[in-house]
């Protein structure tokens, strides 16, 4: 699993910052233009609000499970999920996870 787990780490940053470095490029630094097209639609709205909370539920879930776990460095995910999101702040904890959960056995 740890294997799998890293996969989709790089997964989880190469696809979305593939694309938001490609908004950049065309576009600009320009906030308010992303914000704008974040939030255009419906769509993107119902998009955006399900992300903020499954990334809200991560955060719970790596706080509980890393304390619960003694997994160290919990900061390297929880900054993964803000920095990134959940693409790749998931798989970071769950690799972690699996790395530690390896050492007690």
């Amino acid at each position: 699993m740890k294997k799998f787990y890293l996969i989709l780490c790089i997964l989880g940053i190469l696809l979305p910052y593939w694309q938001f470095l490609s908004w950049i490029a065309e576009n600009g630094p320009a906030f308010d233009a992303l914000i704008r097209e974040a939030i255009g639609s419906r769509i993107s709205a119902f998009a955006w609000l399900d992300v903020i909370v499954a990334a809200i539920a991560l955060l719970g879930f790596i706080l509980y499970e890393g304390r619960r776990h003694n997994i160290r460095r919990l900061w390297l995910p929880i900054l993964g999920t803000c920095a990134v999101g959940v693409s790749f702040g998931l798989p970071l904890f769950l690799f972690m996870r699996e790395v530690q959960l390896s050492k007690g056995s």
